[in-house]
């Protein structure tokens, strides 16, 4: 379990974490969402003590993960690649971090083996694609059979082959009952992996708990019905509370009943209906609604203008 209190990390001027409190629980794969800059990078890597917090303070199954004697046996982490001795092979980068923590080089050919990496296990990493260092960033993580794995972005560089793995890996940890912390822009992946979420902003949590919960809490769901009497339909629900909007004929968007009043309204009054159906929001939707307030980088709406549009000109 990994447990998050009162996190606070200053860089000058730059509040980058903001009195961040939040537990990560076993037995569930939880998804850490943010916009670009909301301070997810920082606060793992307070996590994993390779930054210090200005406040507050982080415990890996119940203490600092500097009082921990192995600590790759409690967590393992993939927080930057790249982040390996392109000199080394494969197998040397593991087998060095094996030797700091005990553990035999058994271990080290399992996760080059689960990882997918054992054709290249004896060559540079400096000659990796981005996906292979993603596999061998996992493969770390993997390495001391943690009770926490805690990923930033480990779809990044892989194939669909890779993400289908990387989907089935998390959620076969936590269904082995470890705690699997992972950090994505992907909203589609994440809503296919994920049962709890984190969200912060600005540094600042704005939502914890379940995927479901945030999806119906942070946007308005509606009820799509289609009838060939929508127009008699439409006059039976309008109401206080609820509105209903119509795309094309004979189908209507309604926002403010639950689908099954609306079916009971149209049997009472001997309506025909040929659809009815919940419509809710995806969490890509729910996010960018909650978030909206906390992106500190918006890009433009407006078109290029005629001298930028297709010359290869800078506007000076």
């Amino acid at each position: 379990m990994i447990e998050v209190e009162s996190l606070s990390k200053r860089y000058g001027d730059k509040l980058a974490v903001d009195s961040l409190s939040f537990a990560v629980r076993s037995g569930v794969v939880t998804g850490f969402l943010g916009p670009n800059g909301a301070g997810k990078s920082t606060t793992m890597r307070m996590i994993m003590d390779l930054d210090h917090p200005s406040a507050g303070k982080v415990r890996i199954n119940g203490r600092p993960y500097a009082q921990h004697k192995a600590p790759l046996h409690e967590i393992g982490a993939l927080l930057e690649a790249k982040a390996i001795h392109p000199g080394r092979s494969a197998y040397d980068h593991l087998r060095a971090l094996a030797a700091s923590n005990g553990i035999g080089k058994r271990r080290v050919h399992e996760v080059i083996d689960m990882v997918g990496l054992t054709e290249v296990a004896r060559k540079r990493a400096g000659g990796f694609s981005l996906g292979m260092g993603q596999r061998l960033g996992i493969a770390s993580a993997l390495l001391g059979d943690p009770r926490i794995v805690m990923l930033d972005e480990p779809v990044n560089g892989l194939d669909p082959e890779g993400v289908l793995w990387i989907r089935n890996l998390l959620k076969s940890l936590a269904a082995q009952g470890r705690t699997v912390f992972v950090s994505s822009h992907l909203m589609s992946e994440m809503a296919l992996i994920a049962e709890d979420l984190i969200v912060i902003g600005r540094g600042r949590l704005l939502s914890a708990g379940p995927l479901a919960d945030f999806i119906a809490q942070a946007s308005n769901s509606s009820v799509r019905v289609r009838s060939p009497q929508a127009a008699r339909l439409r006059d039976l629900l309008l109401g206080d509370g609820v509105t209903v909007t119509g795309g094309e004929p004979g189908l209507l968007d309604v926002k403010g009943l639950e689908a099954a009043e609306i079916g009971e309204r149209a049997a009472a009054a001997g309506v025909v209906l040929h659809e009815l159906a919940l419509q809710e929001a995806s969490l890509e939707e729910a996010f960018m609604e909650l978030t909206h307030d906390a992106v500190e980088y918006h890009a433009s709406t407006e078109p290029a203008g005629p001298e930028l549009a297709g010359t290869g000109r800078t506007n000076r």
